[in-house]
């Protein structure tokens, strides 16, 4: 118990008194009827190392929040979309990609369907994008998939589901960083040889800026979110009127058709199956914002409804815009000597080289 009476006997055989002790008062106040919230003080280590270590701590990841402080912790719509859908809108960087290899074994005319399954892909997008937009609005404590599953299925059934959550996080911090990395090499060749070394440095970034608090993860977060957003869509706009406005488009350089002609599949269903699935990691990520609903500022599920909204036109305007400038520009994944992945040859194309 915090605090309490102590009786004291008086210099007199009869003179008794009670001393009522209160050492709580400097490392707690209260909050409410019954309700004790500790200071800054209560955690504070009594030891050198301890301080020491605390100091740094501070430093790295920010001071301790005390849990009445978690609702200035709250994102905005704006912050929560550079949060919450980074990993959907950076799968946009690799999705077209990996339709178009698959297409190529199919031989250079069967990159022509890459737009088309790009187009199913995101009709599919649309509806998984209606459905965690209905568990914002139903399920307004979070959880997304968890939530849904322990209501309606029980705790065995969110169990599995937490655990495919938590392994198709890690995924996606790998594949996404991994692209990343492939991106800055594509820009800066002479940096090939460290990828390893730059990808544990990026996520190790990540983890830090997870770990300082939502509110400064949004801060983080939001400069190269938007910057890419902004870049890609004015890409994909200026591509766009260069082919549809002036005409200008290309074949598929003698090199790549050199180097695809040995080797060809027939163009099947199954192909374009295949296809259609390893393009449809650019729905990668969508769940995340149905998951943190209780992260946005109140209202919070008509907020997370309407971020996931936005996300979901964001991803769907890059994926087909960037393949389609993909199919016009005669791109594919095929390793050029330096080794550009697509989207860095589409960003040459538009933007010129350097």
């Amino acid at each position: 118990m915090i605090g309490g009476r102590r009786p004291l006997q008086g210099q007199k055989p009869g003179d008794r008194r009670v001393r009522v002790e209160r050492p709580h008062a400097a490392m707690f106040r209260w909050t409410g009827p019954g309700q004790l919230t500790a200071k800054e003080a209560a955690s504070t280590p009594k030891t050198a190392g301890g301080r020491l270590f605390a100091r740094a701590k501070a430093i790295l990841l920010g001071r301790p929040l005390a849990s009445e402080e978690e609702i200035g912790e709250r994102l905005s719509k704006k912050k929560a979309l550079a949060i919450f859908s980074s990993d959907a809108i950076s799968s946009s960087a690799y999705a077209t990609e990996e339709i178009l290899r698959v297409l190529i074994l199919g031989g250079i005319a069967a990159l022509a369907w890459g737009l088309w399954i790009s187009a199913g892909i995101a009709v599919l997008l649309i509806a998984v994008a209606i459905s965690y937009r209905q568990i914002c609005i139903a399920y307004p404590t979070g959880g997304g998939s968890y939530s849904v599953s322990k209501r309606n299925f029980g705790r065995g059934m969110s169990l599995l589901a937490a655990s495919a959550l938590m392994i198709d996080y890690v995924m996606t911090v790998a594949v996404s960083t991994a692209s990343a990395i492939e991106q800055v090499t594509s820009a800066v060749p002479a940096l090939i040889d460290e990828r390893v070394i730059l990808g544990v440095i990026a996520i190790t970034l990540i983890t830090i800026g997870n770990l300082r608090g939502l509110r400064e993860a949004g801060n983080l977060f939001a400069i190269p979110t938007y910057l890419f957003l902004g870049s890609a869509l004015l890409m994909i706009a200026i591509g766009t009127i260069r082919i549809v406005v002036f005409g200008e488009g290309s074949a598929y350089s003698a090199q790549i058709v050199n180097q695809t002609g040995e080797s060809l599949q027939t163009l099947s269903v199954l192909l374009l199956l295949r296809a259609f699935a390893a393009g449809a990691v650019a729905l990668t990520g969508t769940e995340a914002i149905a998951t943190g609903v209780p992260a946005f500022q109140p209202p919070e599920a008509k907020n997370a409804a309407t971020t996931l909204a936005a996300m979901a036109a964001l991803l769907g305007v890059l994926f087909i815009g960037l393949t389609f400038l993909a199919v016009n520009f005669g791109i594919t994944h095929i390793d050029l000597p330096e080794k550009q992945t697509v989207i860095s040859q589409i960003a040459g194309r538009v933007y010129g080289a350097g």
